[in-house]
């Protein structure tokens, strides 16, 4: 009797050690040496998942995780998607990664003011992107940050970026407020992009709107610098100094040889742009020469204009640029 009493004890230790190991197996430290990235496409069942883990080196073996998913883990479906796994994550805390469906979510940010060209390059670099694209009209794209998921296409992506854009300014346009010197909300996209390259201070926005509103209802020349550059560059930076031939230039863009808007945008502004042409400061202001702070000093008339810019002319002189 106190032989079988001390095989039973032996068994139920043995039993107690094969459950600790196991749970130390299922639920302590991986074998995942780094942190990487699986891909589980739609309608992938567990099995199938199991395997793509253990070619990924995520788990020790596929058929071992089925069998303690089956025992220890919850029966709740696997969902597609692209997911992180950091380095040791354990096959239970993998097991409810792939359950709770909070995939791996990656980025690509369109800065405000960037063309079209510059769109397209940055498509091109982001990794986890298929496919090809052309350059997106310019102006058609709304400045932000868009999530995506590996294997989007780019045509996807400009799409939602141009979807959003076609959104946003209907929305600010049946807020714009009257008397505004735009008709359209594509003249409203125009000049909302030369107020984008014409200033970088989002204070200083409504009241560089303000200006071209007033130039425009004067029916003045905008006479705006980035608009004699777009043509030259298709929005990049020009690297010099304007040409007198490009000051007279006639190509539907130069504002130094035409009134009225520029035949089209010459960059993609951002919501604060937009927002600041459908609502200008309330100003005369006609005019307006940088500050030597990265800012703008505005004048009502042509004669403190000229003092301004002579101010200006003395900043570049000290600093060594004329």
């Amino acid at each position: 009797m106190r032989k079988l009493g001390c095989f039973g004890l032996l068994v139920v230790l043995a039993a107690i050690g094969a459950a600790f190991i196991g749970l130390q197996y299922w639920a302590g430290p991986g074998p995942l040496k780094r942190t990487t990235s699986v891909q589980i496409a739609s309608g992938t069942s567990l099995a199938t998942a199991s395997v793509q883990l253990e070619k990924a080196g995520a788990i020790g073996s596929a058929s071992q995780f089925r069998l303690f998913a089956r025992f220890l883990g919850s029966d709740a479906p696997i969902k597609a998607g692209e997911y992180r796994l950091p380095a040791r994550l354990s096959q239970a805390d993998i097991l409810k990664v792939l359950q709770g469906g909070k995939t791996l979510q990656r980025f690509v940010t369109i800065p405000e003011g960037w063309p079209s060209v510059m769109v397209k390059k940055a498509l091109d670099k982001t990794p986890g992107l298929e496919g090809a694209a052309p350059v997106p009209g310019e102006g058609t794209v709304l400045p932000d940050s868009y999530s995506f998921e590996r294997g989007y296409t780019k045509a996807f992506m400009i799409e939602r970026m141009q979807g959003a854009m076609t959104r946003y300014l209907a929305a600010a346009w049946e807020k714009r407020k009257p008397g505004i010197a735009v008709t359209t909300p594509r003249d409203a996209l125009i000049l909302a992009s030369i107020v984008e390259k014409e200033t970088g201070k989002p204070s200083e926005r409504r009241m560089v709107a303000a200006v071209y509103s007033n130039r425009l209802k004067r029916g003045m020349m905008l006479q705006a610098d980035p608009t004699v550059i777009y043509p030259v560059t298709k929005g990049l930076p020009l690297g010099r100094r304007i040409l007198r031939s490009e000051l007279q230039a006639n190509n539907g863009y130069n504002t130094y040889a035409m009134t009225g808007l520029p035949a089209g945008p010459i960059c993609n502004p951002g919501r604060a742009s937009i927002d600041a042409v459908l609502d200008p400061e309330q100003s005369s202001a006609l005019y307006f020469v940088a500050d030597g702070t990265g800012g703008h000093v505005f004048a009502d008339t042509l004669e403190q204009h000229n003092a301004n810019v002579q101010k200006w002319y003395a900043i570049r002189k000290s600093r060594g640029e004329m």
